[in-house]
């Protein structure tokens, strides 16, 4: 069907303006017509300057188009070339459907383009921003194009193409060395299969027509009733992005690996962009193991003052079945609560609501025997006044909305903002802009008492759930807020030395690394044959991670310009020991192969020493290498040095010695993993000399 559909775009297509005309200029079919190779000269008007064509003398520019089609080994094959200006501008595309290795119902698209100009009367630049925005456009357009020719050819009645078949003289011997296959259906080409250049690879779904149901569970197949019953309405596309980004993290992500309902979450956040949605997903994945988020609800209880001034709490559900969490934020005094508990306290006690939303989610989704991925929050403005405006209390809010914007994306799935006073204008200026745009999308703000008619809260709540305050019948358990007490107020020094804070009740510590600046941690070493173990993740750039010995001990860090110095950051310290005077072979030695670990990865690993003495744990700026043949950096490097800014690199890093004794029968441990959440490749390192191992899986 699609082979049919694509072929109706020749001689001309009223959906690519610029596409004027085509003529066939050479075509061959094989006697079985297996294969059909067929070559068209194509005359496209192209958006340019009308200057910018006088100068060239030209109107229109030739491509020449060769499309291989297959039969046997179902494969098509798309190339192009420039056949106007060829010596001054060379263009080359080649475009390619096979059918995917692991599952014949789904059918791999990959296309990729070159551009090399070599002069054009000056205007080269401009030459190349024309090229690749038409180039861009005609991508984009793929999707919209495939599925207006199948739609007319389903209104013709044509909606099924039987699979070729060999002919009768050569049936057994094409039966023996191509065994068939099931019929593919139509490929379905998503838009947010392009990227922003001259190349685009995705992998689709393309079953038209309902699959039979499988043995398998959803683990290893998405099947229909699975989907249905938890997940939802998804096209084959977007069914085959959460399978392929589910299957990545399987094969790369050494943890617990998150529900299809989270994961589908995170593509619903980029439209379904796995690129953007993978970035997006590693780094809150990274964020939950830094701070046991996984474990809050289980582990953490919240302090008494939340309990009895913390307006707000979960009331039955909404109409659609989602969770309803009631918030009366105008009764809810923000200034006592930061003054009281400090803003990650706060931010922690949020932190469990979403968890305990994902929990409700999961329940409602059993008991309405539908998909409830996300839940209504009601807000109470009533008594919303100057006072809620206080700086430090606006500053933790900003903080909160940013923190579950990132982790929680697609969970709130309507938000009733209710007797909005008149300053809320002011709060909402200052928020807005921190929200992400699907998410304002979903607000409804009503002031005074609008809720209360046509359009309003009836529409989503029903009236035996609407709480008491707001005029309804059902008492409601959520806290009335009120005054904190001054006696509860403590001061910075008071809530430090409590050690309430998230991001340091952890095992984990923070560091900062500069260019010219690593971080380096001093471990002494009294019996050989002892084990130092470490955990840390990238959090931000990239990092050379290594481990040197020293007979000697380095002198303690000192802030001067001459030896070694200590730096304290808001991200996290910076340690230098190993003096500038020492040279590496002499002062000391290195006893592990250097480990490139790139931004977002999680790596863990050990080193089972040989001598006593001094280890030195090193993390140092990666800088980018330059190519080997031409000392320039490849555009890759270029792109991932940008994402660094200010040559500044995080890490969050927890070591460990262990006696040799204690390690024995435990070989799972020597083994490590470096389990982290870049889609580069990296090869394991391993080093028998010094007994060590340190494994890295994206």
């Amino acid at each position: 069907m699609n082979l049919k559909a694509y072929e109706r775009r020749f001689p001309t297509c009223p959906l690519i303006p610029m596409f004027v005309a085509s003529d066939t200029v050479n075509e061959y079919k094989s006697e079985d017509e297996a294969i059909h190779v067929i070559e068209r000269r194509c005359k496209l008007d192209i958006d340019a300057p009308r200057l910018l064509k006088k100068i060239a003398g030209v109107d229109y520019v030739y491509f020449v188009q060769k499309n291989s089609l297959n039969r046997r080994e179902r494969t098509l094959h798309i190339e192009a070339y420039n056949e106007t200006f060829s010596n001054r501008v060379i263009i080359n595309e080649h475009c390619s459907y096979t059918v995917h290795p692991d599952n014949e119902d789904w059918t791999c698209f990959e296309q990729s383009a070159s551009l090399d100009i070599k002069s054009f009367f000056g205007f080269e630049s401009t030459v190349e921003k024309i090229a690749m925005k038409q180039y861009t456009s005609n991508i984009k357009k793929g999707k919209e194009i495939i599925e207006y020719y199948l739609k007319q050819l389903e209104e013709e009645g044509i909606t099924f193409v039987p699979r070729w078949t060999p002919p009768v003289a050569c049936k057994s011997e094409s039966s023996t060395s191509h065994p068939r296959r099931p019929v593919s259906p139509a490929i379905n080409i998503p838009e947010s299969a392009t990227k922003e250049g001259l190349s685009s690879k995705e992998i689709l779904n393309t079953s038209s027509s309902p699959s039979e149901p499988t043995a398998g569970t959803p683990d290893d197949k998405l099947d229909a009733d699975y989907i249905k019953r938890y997940l939802g309405d998804l096209t084959p596309m977007q069914e085959s992005c959460l399978i392929r980004l589910r299957q990545w993290l399987q094969e790369t992500h050494k943890g617990k690996i998150p529900k299809d309902e989270h994961i589908l979450r995170f593509l619903r956040a980029r439209d379904f962009n796995i690129d953007k949605a993978r970035e997006i997903l590693c780094q809150s994945l990274t964020w939950r193991k830094q701070h046991q988020v996984d474990y809050i609800l289980d582990t953490w209880n919240p302090p008494q003052v939340l309990q009895d001034y913390y307006a707000g709490g979960w009331h039955h559900h909404d109409k659609d079945g989602r969770p309803l969490y009631v918030l009366r934020l105008g009764q809810m005094d923000t200034k006592g609560l930061v003054r009281a508990l400090g803003e990650e306290a706060l931010l922690r006690y949020v932190l469990s609501i979403n968890e305990e939303g994902l929990r409700r989610c999961e329940e409602n989704t059993k008991v309405f025997g539908r998909p409830i991925s996300s839940w209504t929050c009601l807000v109470d403005l009533e008594g919303l006044n100057m006072r809620h405006l206080w700086r430090p209390g606006v500053k933790a809010l900003l903080r909160i909305i940013e923190v579950v914007e990132a982790n929680y994306p697609e969970t709130l799935g309507r938000l009733l903002i209710l007797r909005a006073p008149r300053v809320f204008p002011v709060l909402w200026t200052l928020v807005s802009p921190f929200i992400d745009d699907n998410t304002r999308k979903k607000f409804l703000i009503y002031a005074g008492n609008d809720y209360q008619g046509p359009g309003g809260l009836l529409d989503y709540i029903d009236k035996e759930i609407i709480p008491d305050f707001l005029g309804g019948e059902c008492m409601c358990e959520v806290p009335e807020g009120g005054l904190v007490p001054k006696s509860l107020y403590r001061t910075a020094e008071e809530l430090e030395n409590e050690d309430i804070k998230l991001w340091t009740e952890t095992i984990y510590q923070s560091a900062s690394v500069f260019k010219g600046a690593p971080h380096e941690v001093l471990i002494q070493i009294v019996d050989a044959s002892s084990v130092i173990t470490w955990d840390f993740d990238v959090c931000k750039g990239d990092i050379v991670f290594n481990i040197f010995h020293s007979k000697r001990a380095p002198q303690p860090p000192k802030k001067d310009s001459l030896g070694a110095h200590s730096i304290t950051s808001p991200g996290g310290n910076n340690v230098q020991l190993i003096d500038k005077v020492w040279q590496l072979g002499r002062d000391y030695s290195m006893v592990e192969s250097p480990l490139i670990c790139k931004e977002g990865e999680s790596v863990q690993g050990s080193h089972v020493t040989r001598w006593p003495g001094f280890y030195i744990l090193q993390w140092k700026f990666h800088s980018m290498p330059a190519c080997a043949t031409t000392n320039l950096p490849r555009v890759d490097d270029v792109l991932a040095s940008l994402q660094v800014s200010s040559h500044k690199c995080k890490v969050m890093y927890y070591t460990e010695v262990i006696g040799s004794e204690d390690f024995r029968g435990s070989m799972t441990s020597l083994e490590s993993s470096h389990s982290g959440f870049s889609q580069l490749s990296a090869a394991t390192t391993s080093s028998s000399q010094s007994h060590s191992s340190s494994m890295i899986s994206r």
